[in-house]
């Protein structure tokens, strides 16, 4: 690109940015917004970069995104960082990519200014994986600001097998039947078994790199959610696609149920 286009560019996105920041209706902004990070690899073979690069340069932007949140008043925000079927990755891609995501959230834990949820089958995780998750979920335990939950080792299937699990292991401490427990089930008492028990779905669902499917994310809490699906490889999402999907969310009128 000539120089003097990038000089012209440099200009007018931050006027335009400011723009669509400017005509948000207050009141119809999303309060838990889901995004699945997506392109690190693809990014990173586009710019001649190896994966790992890739993934920090992803590992990078996730604190901008949580300013972006903040900035427009959203409460819970869930981050889709590994799934469990990227479990199967070839240890070489695996390992690095686990430690990146590690001093991720350990960096944002450190800042205290975010109350960390890790979600997934942590059970599935490397032992110290998973230690240093739940180690940065405690330390931010008091943090006034937003919720972010951290889905390591997500997948939405397993995440319903796993709430039905726990519901009938704690109904059948309690001297119920299974017959019993037919009679009565409904879909709350799945909900409350769920990894984001007590939260509120999802309102918005971002997904980056022009992907357009769910990929198993969220699948039971975004049933009435709002989907925006983006060109830009994760590491290329910037405040202005951030403001474009919430602008985009707040022009649809939603019809729950239809």
């Amino acid at each position: 690109m000539a120089d003097w286009k990038r000089g012209l560019r440099g200009l007018l996105y931050p006027a335009y940015e400011a723009r669509v920041a400017r005509r948000l209706p207050a009141d119809r902004l999303p309060k838990h917004v889901g995004v699945m990070l997506d392109g690190n690899r693809r990014w990173a073979k586009a710019v001649g970069a190896d994966t790992a690069q890739g993934h920090r340069a992803g590992a990078a932007n996730i604190e901008p995104l949580l300013g972006w949140c903040e900035e427009i008043g959203v409460e819970v925000v869930t981050l889709w960082l590994l799934s469990t079927d990227n479990l199967n990755r070839p240890a070489a891609e695996l390992e690095p990519l686990l430690e990146i995501i590690e001093e991720a959230v350990e960096s944002l834990a450190v800042q205290q200014r975010w109350r960390l949820h890790p979600v997934g089958a942590l059970d599935l995780l490397p032992a110290k994986t998973a230690a240093r998750l739940k180690a940065a979920a405690e330390q931010t335990r008091d943090a006034e600001g937003m919720l972010v939950n951290v889905a390591v080792g997500y997948g939405g299937r397993r995440e319903i097998a796993d709430a039905v699990r726990a519901l009938l292991q704690e109904q059948a401490a309690q001297g119920m039947t299974i017959e019993d427990l037919a009679e009565v089930i409904d879909v709350e008492h799945i909900a409350e078994h769920l990894y984001t028990k007590g939260q509120p779905d999802p309102d918005l669902v971002i997904r980056t790199s022009g992907e357009q499917r769910l990929g198993g994310f969220l699948l039971w809490q975004s049933a009435q959610s709002e989907f925006y699906f983006c060109e830009a490889y994760w590491p290329d999402f910037r405040r202005v696609d951030f403001l474009r999907a919430v602008r985009a969310f707040a022009l649809r009128e939603r019809r729950f149920g239809a």
